[in-house]
């Protein structure tokens, strides 16, 4: 009987591993309706549910100051019927073909949203058109969003995270700024609202000139712009549309904004600690790339500057992040989370050393680790039909196409640490506005002896 033969064993070269080509956002198809609309398409193959995003330049500088806030009553009541069908009714049209609706305010515009089944598109946009152009704001409703408003004041009071965000904005911003006061409203504003005030705030500025609108979904079969242009092509604008002086200049800082606040909680268990100073916007001239990634560097991780220490090392904290959070002009560098009550002095002095830290550089590992992180997870990111639409929608009120997109993530995988710690120091000079929240009989000293500023004490 003959030996088996061997088998002979062949080595196959391994495929070379290449760095991924940068991300590019899907290309959108535009056109400028005559009203004044600018419509947007994305094609994305397979995604069967449409998502509709209008987005309309509305900054909150138009609200009176006798009655802001109605601006988000405004949008939180669009919904509540229309001229043709009542609340009831409308929650039913809605319910009927499983359309998801949903309205939204912020410091640059009003968005209202649809998700729909791809059948289901031209009925959507006819219901999407009604709460746009003719809600019928019931005085029940109004009158129910101001009392749901209040009640959240109230819970914004309680809360040591919210109450912090609304004493730093009220420290950071000049008094005269409406940046400097919540964006839906105090309790005396919001008391002040009556459905007239909505409609007329609607009918002022509420209009289709500036706005955008996008669909992002699997458009085969479907003229998606044609099908924007019949619902919402009608639209006219307002006689006199709502203006303001100068709606898109940056907010002013208050003089006085390099300073601590101490928000006193008499026996709090946890600080909660804000840190905040001027940052960019997207259209920074030196680039906005380098600051998401900058975000992730110092405290977007719990591999991060922040959390390696007061996390890791010192277990102060379950988590401290930082952002560059950009308005439609001019920005914050904001770092915020809580800390244990017995660690607040030491935390909070740390905390201002590691962010003042990042002007002397940042590793080559840091870096590495930030561009990649950010740069690479962008197509997990942009997957979807609703993450497109969104990415448009915010950007288009901010002046800008999804262009940008493209070209920032470009710019970031180019980034080195020279260029960053440049761009850092740009905004980053060690002027902080730090609002405290928790026990100041306990920690009031020891924070004045950081001497980091000038420290007033308010009422929790």
């Amino acid at each position: 009987m003959s030996e088996p033969s061997a088998t002979a064993v062949v080595e196959v070269p391994r495929p070379a591993v290449v760095p991924p080509e940068p991300y590019t956002f899907p290309e959108g198809r535009r056109r400028t309706l005559d009203n004044g609309l600018e419509v947007v398409a994305y094609d994305v193959p397979g995604q069967y549910v449409h998502s509709v995003r209008v987005a309309l330049p509305l900054p909150l500088a138009r609200e009176r100051r006798d009655i802001e806030g109605v601006a988000t009553i405004m949008a939180r009541s669009m919904d509540e019927g229309t001229a043709r069908y009542s609340s009831a009714e409308f929650a039913l049209l809605l319910e009927r073909r499983g359309v998801a609706l949903g309205t939204s305010i912020s410091e640059a515009g009003l968005t209202v949203d649809i998700d729909v089944a791809k059948r289901h598109l031209g009925y959507a946009l006819d219901l999407l058109r009604q709460v746009i152009t003719e809600p019928a704001f019931p005085a029940t409703e109004i009158d129910r969003h101001r009392k749901t408003r209040l009640a959240e004041i109230e819970q914004e009071r309680a809360m040591p995270a919210q109450r912090g965000a609304i004493e730093l904005i009220a420290t950071y911003f000049d008094e005269a700024e409406r940046a400097s006061r919540p964006t839906a409203g105090s309790r005396e504003t919001v008391r002040s609202i009556t459905r007239e005030d909505v409609v007329a705030f609607h009918a002022d500025n509420v209009s289709p000139v500036g706005g955008t609108v996008v669909i992002a979904g699997d458009l085969d079969g479907v003229d998606a712009i044609a099908e924007i242009e019949a619902a919402l092509g009608g639209w006219t604008p307002p006689p006199a549309p709502g203006s303001a002086a100068s709606p898109w200049e940056a907010a002013r800082v208050a003089d006085t904004r390099e300073r601590i606040v101490f928000i006193d909680r008499p026996g709090a268990v946890q600080t909660e600690l804000a840190v905040a100073c001027p940052g960019p916007d997207r259209s920074f001239p030196g680039g906005w790339s380098p600051y998401p990634v900058l975000g992730f560097m110092v405290g977007g991780s719990p591999n991060a500057r922040v959390d390696a220490v007061l996390r890791e090392e010192k277990g102060y904290t379950y988590g401290i992040r930082s952002v560059f959070r950009p308005r439609r002009r001019g920005g914050m560098f904001l770092t915020s989370g809580s800390v244990r009550a017995d660690s607040t002095v030491e935390a909070l002095g740390l905390l201002l050393d590691l962010l003042d830290g990042g002007r002397e550089g940042f590793t080559d590992e840091e870096v590495r680790a930030g561009v990649d992180f950010v740069s690479m997870t962008a197509p997990g990111r942009y997957a979807t039909a609703d993450a497109i639409a969104d990415e448009a929608a915010s950007l288009s009120l901010e002046g800008l196409t999804t262009a940008f997109t493209t070209a920032n993530l470009r710019d970031m995988v180019t980034l080195e640490a020279d260029r960053l710690q440049a761009a850092y120091r740009a905004f980053v000079d060690g002027r902080w506005t730090i609002v405290v929240v928790g026990d100041a009989a306990s920690h009031l000293e020891g924070i004045r002896a950081l001497g980091r500023g000038d420290v007033t004490v308010v009422a929790g």
